[in-house]
């Protein structure tokens, strides 16, 4: 044992990977000795952003050794070859027995070791099957182990569940030093990486990628992106101010009401919570007035992003209220508060970095619950006590709704 502030931390600085908005999430890149889980849905594009990765290291000098445990050579070389990923300090080998593994690390000790994917990684000792919860724990831990004691950094590709967990013994997660969730919906091209762990820094940092014919490419504006197809002066359509880790992004939320045919209405809700959707069906119903119990509503965060925070709910409520009523909000109106089941609207978390990012895009006003600060230039606030004096002070509610509940 030393006095703490002996420990040399020489060893522990970030080496940045080259690509920004891993580098954001990472807290400058990757550290010498650390080990880092990345997982994600099938098609999310693990492999291509750690292809990426390793490839801009490799061109800055570092060794880099790519095991494929799932495809061939061949198919790496081609994915690489697309990604300008050539480089010549970029080595890859096909093997899914540790043991062979590590033999490859003690020839050509590289500097970065990439295991794709853990859940197919086998240990010669163990006579169960490659991705049981012994395989993959035992794997696991040996490879910890290697990387602390040549300093080597090591990043495994895992397996989710259908849930979307990391799959495998939970122990997993322990073991290593950082988890990165790298999520997005195939059918859009955004994809978000977050740190649900990370021993190096924080975890409340989120990277945005774009997946294009080339690769992925860093979004450094995701506001301007998830707004490019805006149609203002469509009736159900309302803009959020979100916050994802601490970067500010503008949303779209859509609804869509129409008479049901059934005798439960649908209640559908795509990157919205459920839940949260038919607490604000609810308030709307016995706080506002609204008729919607015989309503099917359709709801959607444009994008493929999943607001999960209650600021969104004031939004939510607006676009719903605006379809209903067939009346459009105002091109340039934003709007962002937690209501609560009494209608009223409570405070959120860094509501002057939503007004300032509403109006760097253009926004003039935004409707948020009465005590919130003032805003920044260039924006002003509308503020509103309850829902219902939301609904009527951004233009909505003065005629007769369309559909009867």
């Amino acid at each position: 044992a030393v006095p703490i502030a002996e420990v040399s931390l020489d060893q522990w600085h970030p080496h940045p990977t080259g690509i920004p908005e891993l580098d954001r999430v990472l807290g400058g890149g990757l550290v010498p000795g650390s080990v880092t889980l990345i997982g994600g849905e099938p098609g999310a594009g693990k492999s291509s952003l750690l292809t990426q990765a390793v490839g801009a290291l490799a061109g800055r000098g570092h060794t880099c050794l790519y095991i494929s445990a799932e495809e061939s050579k061949q198919q790496v070389r081609m994915r690489a070859e697309r990604l300008g990923a050539l480089r010549p300090k970029l080595l890859v080998a096909s093997e899914s027995d540790l043991a062979n593994v590590l033999g490859h690390v003690s020839e050509h000790e590289p500097d970065v070791l990439v295991v794709d994917s853990i859940q197919t990684l086998s240990h010669p000792d163990l006579q169960s099957a490659p991705g049981s919860v012994g395989q993959v724990r035992e794997c696991t831990a040996r490879l910890v182990s290697e990387a602390k004691a040549r300093q080597l950094t090591v990043m495994l590709v895992g397996h989710v569940t259908k849930d979307g967990a990391l799959a495998g013994p939970r122990v997993l997660e322990h073991l290593v030093d950082t988890v990165l969730s790298f999520s997005g919906d195939r059918h859009h091209a955004l994809r978000l990486l977050r740190a649900d762990k990370h021993r190096f820094g924080a975890t409340d940092e989120l990277g945005l990628f774009e997946m294009t014919e080339a690769g992925l490419v860093g979004v450094p504006d995701a506001s301007a992106l998830f707004l490019t197809d805006r149609q203002p002066g469509t009736p159900g359509s309302v803009v959020v101010p979100a916050i994802e880790g601490h970067r500010p992004l503008l949303v779209e939320v859509q609804a869509l009401l129409a008479q049901s045919t059934l005798a439960t209405p649908r209640r559908s809700a795509q990157g919205i919570d459920g839940g949260r959707l038919g607490m604000l069906t609810a308030v709307l119903t016995e706080r506002v007035g609204l008729p919607l119990g015989r309503v099917d509503i359709h709801s959607l965060a444009v994008g493929g992003v999943k607001l999960a925070e209650p600021a969104a709910d004031l939004g939510i409520a607006l676009a719903m209220a605006s379809s209903l009523f067939g009346s459009p909000v105002a091109a340039d109106l934003a709007a962002c508060g937690e209501v609560g089941l009494g209608g009223e609207l409570r405070q959120i978390s860094q509501l002057k970095r939503r007004m300032a990012e509403a109006a760097r895009l253009g926004f003039r006003h935004i409707v948020v619950p009465w005590l919130a600060p003032d805003p920044p230039p260039g924006i002003s606030a509308i503020r509103a006590k309850t829902v219902s004096d939301a609904i009527h002070l951004a233009g909505l509610g003065g005629a007769a709704p369309r559909l009867a509940g």
